[in-house]
C-alpha cells in the first residue's frame, strides 16, 4: 500500500497528490518551488520554499479546510499517509 504524498507547485497552483487524487489550490505567484518538507502531522505540513521576493522562507499548509471544502473524508483520506515528499518529476 502506498503511504506517500506527492507535494509540488505549478505556475500559480500548490498541487497535493495521493494515489489517484490530485487536489490543487492556488497559491502565491510569487513562489518559485517548494524545497523540503520539514514535517508532516495528519493534514498539517510545514514546508521549505523559495519565494522571488524574499528566498527561502519556512511555510504552513493546513490541508484539512481544503479537503473538508471539497467533500471529502478527511480522516480517511489522510490517514494512509505516512510521509509527503516534493517530486517535480513530469512523470508525476
Amino acid at each position: 500500500m502506498n503511504t506517500c504524498a506527492i507535494l509540488r507547485s505549478q505556475g500559480n497552483y500548490t498541487i497535493f497528490q495521493f494515489n489517484n487524487e490530485v487536489i490543487r489550490f492556488r497559491t502565491s505567484t510569487r513562489l518559485e518551488r517548494y524545497i523540503k518538507v520539514v514535517e508532516w502531522d495528519h493534514g498539517y505540513l510545514v514546508v521549505m520554499v523559495k519565494y522571488s521576493s524574499v528566498g527561502e522562507v519556512e511555510e504552513y499548509i493546513d490541508l484539512i479546510p481544503i479537503l473538508e471544502r471539497l467533500y471529502y473524508d478527511v480522516d480517511q483520506f489522510l490517514k494512509p499517509i505516512r510521509e509527503v515528499k516534493i517530486d517535480y518529476s513530469p512523470e508525476i
